[in-house]
């Protein structure tokens, strides 16, 4: 198992595979490495980069120094955990030389994001469907989510995200006999973390991103998905925003892998 020390001590692991320039895949939500989007994407890109993908922190095999039971407001709270899971991009892209084009999922977008703003290094950003800006009823979902997780009611708390991002109430009962079911307990902290990611994703704050970026949706996702993709094209200067064929806030990695590498292919 590979693995990069974070500054709070939180190791991070990751997978790389591939030769070419650095590129790391962000996930959103509810992901972790072998069950997601990203090791498929990884495969179609591994001929042109050399990609990392990785557990978000309390993920998978990574380790987490911080969890949703820390004290402090929840907007303090929610502010010192984004901070910490850019610190985890940041030391990815040490790893990887300094230097990494970024692809993020979702509310990896707006880590992604983040770490641009922090000048971390990040050479190119190509955002898929980052999540529109939150507002009260995110800061209501992620104390809720706090006090869930203190209480250890971890299947709650799936249940009041997946709600919350709109998932139907069918949906949500049918996936509680899902062999996936106990990953997602497992990982439940860390939909705080996606909460707070996504309620400080203001997209007038990135106007001083540098780097290139391309903005993505899918074709069939909502439109509330893809007015916040609009906006955030609009704000980030000289971002190029691009509709592709996929699913509900989804993209097969066999057309999104193409995508990336044209555009980062351009990007240098």
């Amino acid at each position: 198992m590979n693995t990069v020390t974070s500054r709070d001590g939180t190791r991070i692991a990751f997978t790389r595979t591939g030769e070419g320039p650095a590129m790391i895949l962000v996930d959103g939500a509810m992901c972790v490495r072998g069950a997601g989007p990203s090791d498929a994407l990884a495969a179609e890109l591994a001929s042109a980069f050399t990609v990392y993908t990785y557990d978000r922190r309390g993920r998978g095999e990574s380790t987490d120094a911080r969890h949703p039971d820390t004290g402090g407001t929840a907007e303090e709270w929610a502010r010192a955990s984004v901070e910490a899971e850019v610190d985890d991009l940041v030391a990815l892209v040490g790893h990887a030389g300094g230097n990494a084009h970024v692809f993020g999922h979702s509310s990896g977008a707006i880590l992604a994001l983040e770490a641009s703003l922090r000048g971390a290094g990040i050479t190119g950003l190509a955002l898929f469907e980052p999540p529109p800006a939150g507002g009260d009823a995110d800061a209501e979902l992620l104390e809720r989510l706090r006090e869930l997780v203190r209480a250890g009611r971890r299947g709650e708390a799936v249940e009041a995200f997946q709600a919350a991002i709109g998932l139907p109430q069918e949906m949500i009962a049918g996936m509680r006999e899902s062999p996936f079911r106990a990953v997602l307990e497992g990982i439940a902290p860390t939909l705080a973390y996606d909460t707070a990611v996504a309620n400080g994703g203001d997209p007038a704050r990135y106007a001083g991103v540098t780097a290139p970026v391309l903005v993505l949706d899918s074709e069939a996702s909502p439109g509330l998905l893809r007015t916040a993709c609009r906006d955030m094209a609009e704000a980030v200067p000289g971002a190029v925003r691009r509709s592709l064929p996929g699913g509900f806030h989804d993209v097969e990695a066999g057309v999104m892998g193409p995508a990336l590498i044209e555009f980062f292919g351009k990007a240098g």
